[in-house]
């Protein structure tokens, strides 16, 4: 290895998560409220797919950035610089995110495909002399590029077409690594090609979920410091609070503890870490709904609760509930009943809390929460540990 590659590659050594990775992750608190606020103004299924697509957007730009400090060290100025610069983009993002399907759709798009490629291009460039460590780079790069040009198409045109091409380049960008990063000349990827290390990958998806989890301390705080303190405003926080404890608690229960354990003992660690991605995304969607939930709730505890407000209130949860069987299928090669059986439940409730006020309605949600972290409780009492079994 040769020039910037010898200078910018990390060693062999044990790597965990740095201060400039936590640093890097304070932008997304405000990112997840931006959204949830866009998602609260335009509650319809419509509003749904915009923020799915821009969520998606988002999570990608963090995902990328976790993967250059799993390969390069974050210790060297110039990879510091380059997490910055992602880190300001990010936060343009974040600001241009409501008004992306609007009249800041070209802002969005620009600084999408300004980060993405620009950070892939930096890197192809600086390995340059060292084949091994450019061939990844150079993967990206051509799939970033191929990405951009419905991104930026999606930017100069109004409407449905918008959230078409937008939602296309979405799909390439998620789809290309399980398919290998497959180029031109140089084919699949190869397992060995993108190493990965499981201890840091963890780590990082596990601050994450924490950040996450802020947004909704962030919106329950705000939600009791903007009104009065009477009793049902309280209640509604208590549950608000309860929830985010249980969407902790029941995340966190042994397949969030061993992940990196399941990259040790996987056959193809890279398949792990792109599975455990996918399922953290539905899992970091599901936040953004419960986000708006808490708020719907905890602003109107009383009175009525429309289909749409029923939707987050309970398809948050339900929607937590299957990401988070994804990820014990990632790292354990099996799913729970009861993560099965908790979205059952709250699916089945659903038709009849349209009779409840939201405050019940949220508070059937923690209750099925609630039941799935005791049964995880009961079932490992007197166990020894499970060990992680990824499939394959």
């Amino acid at each position: 290895m040769t020039g910037g590659a010898a200078r910018l590659v990390r060693g062999p050594e044990e790597q965990r998560a740095t201060f400039l990775d936590l640093f890097f992750d304070l932008v997304f608190v405000f990112a997840l409220f931006r959204l949830s606020q866009g998602l609260l103004e335009h509650l319809n299924w419509s509003g749904a797919f915009q923020t799915l697509v821009l969520l998606l957007a988002l999570w990608w730009v963090w995902t990328q950035s976790a993967a250059v400090g799993d390969r390069f060290d974050p210790w060297q100025p110039t990879i510091r610089r380059l997490a910055i610069g992602a880190m300001f983009g990010s936060l343009v993002l974040a600001a241009a995110a409501p008004a992306a399907f609007g009249g800041r759709g070209l802002a969005f798009a620009g600084v999408y495909v300004a980060v993405q490629v620009g950070r892939s291009l930096f890197l192809v460039i600086f390995t340059w002399g060292d084949k091994r460590a450019q061939r990844p780079e150079l993967r990206v790069l051509f799939w970033f590029g191929v990405s951009a040009v419905p991104w930026l198409a999606g930017a100069v045109v109004q409407g449905w077409p918008r959230g078409v091409l937008w939602a296309l380049a979405v799909a390439v960008d998620y789809a290309v690594p399980g398919l290998g990063w497959p180029m031109p000349r140089l084919g699949r990827a190869g397992a060995a090609e993108f190493s990965v290390s499981g201890e840091f990958l963890a780590e990082r998806l596990r601050q994450f979920f924490i950040i996450a989890l802020g947004e909704l301390i962030l919106v329950t705080g705000l939600g009791l410091s903007s009104g009065g303190f009477e009793a049902a405003r309280g209640a509604a926080v208590v549950v608000a609070f309860a929830t985010t404890v249980l969407l902790w608690w029941i995340y966190i229960y042994r397949a969030g503890e061993v992940l990196g354990g399941a990259f040790a003992v996987a056959r193809d660690p890279l398949r792990v870490g792109v599975s455990a991605m996918y399922a953290h995304a539905v899992m970091v969607a599901a936040i953004v709904a419960i986000s708006v939930g808490d708020e719907l709730v905890i602003e109107h505890p009383l009175g009525h609760a429309p289909p749409a407000w029923i939707a987050v209130i309970l398809g948050g949860p339900a929607l937590f509930l299957a990401g988070r069987a994804i990820f014990e299928y990632v790292v354990f090669g099996r799913v729970s009943r009861d993560r099965v059986a908790g979205v059952l439940v709250l699916a089945a409730i659903s038709p009849a809390t349209i009779f409840l006020p939201p405050l019940l309605v949220a508070a059937a949600a923690a209750l099925v929460l609630a039941a799935i972290a005791v049964s995880d409780a009961a079932r490992a009492r007197g166990r020894p540990p499970e060990r992680p079994s990824p499939p394959g």
